[in-house]
């Protein structure tokens, strides 16, 4: 294990093999090192395909000089990919659930083939809830994945487990995917730089046209602008069969994480859409970060979208409801899956999207417009919407259980088929709800499908990353990364790492 490795992002990792300082099965040597030395603490990795890694970094490493392959932007770098929607033909995909525990997918996505185009190389895959439904990344399937900075806290989720593993210093960059803000949350809980893309910009074939009628985007978690932005670069563009081909940015995205952004108007907003408590740690890291901002000679002032929260929340989660239904009943249907092989909230969470009216289900999608109408005007009047990533603490491992009381009565509902009961009851929704308070605030572009980011700049006092979030118009990627490289500049984060084995 080469001494620097835990101190370089994928671009650095990928220049020292192109100048032949070290050798592709050098760094994949190191990034093992470090997976077996902290993983079995974090569970963050939980397929492991080491063997086809080293056979494929030992075939680079014997390339001439002078092949096409080593030209490649990330040529050498070890990737991890999480286990939805990221598949490698031959490989499990499993979603989290036991009831997809023998799957293995019969074609490679496309994004994956677009990594694997940019000379990444496929390590395995990483931890997250069942079905990626959840804030937190503790699966029945898996095991709990654990915080790096906390190892009593979670990492956040659904992309739990390919934050976890970046944050450790396993590997420079994980894919990820964010349909609720699965891939700013777990950013902004591990210290890592997260960017969801507009709706359409990363392809989901084959495995979908729009995952989550669009509400999900795939891209990645690193610790660097750069890298992402350079991924990005890679992974854009549509393939045949999607449902619509968005524009190609104007430049390469690696070029604007080298360029300073224009003077910027934003409107910032420390106020939960819910109407629910913020951490004082949280909202304090928006001021601050306006107050930077300003520094910089951006107009910054207090603003928000006239988006109505509560019906921001009962849109998104009916959406949520009926997608866990269909999810199941797909597994039932290809994989002869059982009840007991899906976890109890996932089942009553299908039970209530069982139960959910196909008008109620048209309405509620229906609203995915009011929202984005309500983003345009803002965004009329200001480049970017600065908020909280989160509004509280990544959560202790197992606090957002359900009560044995909740569970007690979830099995007796299901029991007796009753799944519009339920839905009335209002017990999952609370359940819902109560986890939506803590993360508020990224749904919003998620329902949009404008792009947004989490940018590590904070720490509260007890030593957790806090990360405050940016929402930009529609396809405006540019500008994001324009503006993280410029507070990744202003504030440097990679040089804060977890405490642990070096």
């Amino acid at each position: 294990m080469f001494a620097d490795y835990l101190d370089l992002d994928a671009t650095a990792l990928a220049a020292l093999v192109a100048r032949g300082e070290v050798s592709s099965v050098e760094v994949l040597q190191a990034a093992l090192a470090r997976l077996d030395a902290i993983n079995p603490r974090i569970r963050a990795v939980v397929f492991d395909w080491r063997e086809s890694a080293l056979e494929q970094a030992r075939a680079f490493d014997a390339l001439p000089r002078a092949a096409p392959e080593r030209a490649r932007p990330f040529a050498g770098v070890p990737l991890l990919l999480k286990d939805l929607g990221q598949d490698l033909r031959g490989r499990p995909s499993t979603w989290g659930s036991r009831a997809r525990a023998q799957v293995t997918a019969r074609r490679s996505s496309s994004v994956v083939e677009r990594w694997q185009a940019a000379g990444l190389l496929a390590l395995g895959k990483t931890n997250l809830p069942e079905f990626a439904l959840k804030a937190v990344t503790e699966p029945a399937l898996f095991g709990p994945c654990r915080n790096p900075w906390d190892l009593e806290r979670t990492p956040g989720g659904s992309s739990g487990g390919a934050a976890a593993a970046v944050a450790a210093g396993i590997v420079p960059v994980a894919g990820a995917s964010d349909g609720g803000g699965s891939i700013r949350i777990p950013a902004a809980y591990c210290g890592l730089f997260g960017l969801r893309p507009s709706r359409g910009r990363v392809s989901e074939a084959p495995e979908a046209d729009e995952f989550w009628e669009g509400a999900s985007a795939t891209h990645v978690l690193t610790r660097s602008v750069r890298d992402s932005a350079a991924l990005l670069d890679a992974a854009q563009g549509a393939t045949p069969g999607d449902p619509f081909i968005v524009a190609p940015p104007a430049r390469a995205y690696a070029l604007d994480a080298r360029t300073a952004p224009p003077r910027l108007r934003i409107g910032f907003s420390v106020e939960s859409p819910l109407g629910t408590m913020v951490h004082p740690d949280h909202a304090a890291a928006v001021l601050r970060t306006a107050e930077l901002l300003r520094d910089l000679g951006h107009a910054v002032e207090p603003a928000a979208p006239a988006v109505d929260g509560e019906q921001l929340a009962r849109s998104y989660l009916g959406i949520y409801y009926g997608h866990v239904a269909a999810d199941l009943r797909q597994c039932k249907r290809e994989f002869h899956a059982r009840a007991r092989d899906f976890e109890l909230d996932t089942r009553a969470l299908a039970a209530i999207g069982e139960s959910l009216p196909a008008p109620d289900f048209i309405e509620l999608r229906r609203n995915w417009n009011v929202f984005a109408r309500a983003l345009a005007e803002f965004h009329a009047r200001h480049d970017l919407y600065l908020t909280p990533t989160t509004a509280q603490p990544p959560a202790r491992i197992g606090e957002l259980d359900a009560a044995p009381w909740q569970h007690a009565l979830l099995r007796a509902v299901l029991a007796l088929g009753l799944g519009s009961v339920l839905r009335h009851s209002g017990t999952v929704e609370q359940l819902a709800r109560a986890n939506l308070a803590r993360t508020p605030f990224t749904q919003l572009a998620n329902l949009t499908g404008t792009p947004a980011m989490s940018v590590p700049l904070h720490q509260a006092p007890d030593g957790l990353p806090v990360g405050v979030q940016f929402v930009a118009p529609w396809g405006r990627e540019d500008l994001l990364f324009q503006l993280a490289a410029q507070l990744e500049a202003a504030r440097p984060w990679a040089q804060r790492l977890p405490a642990g084995p070096r």
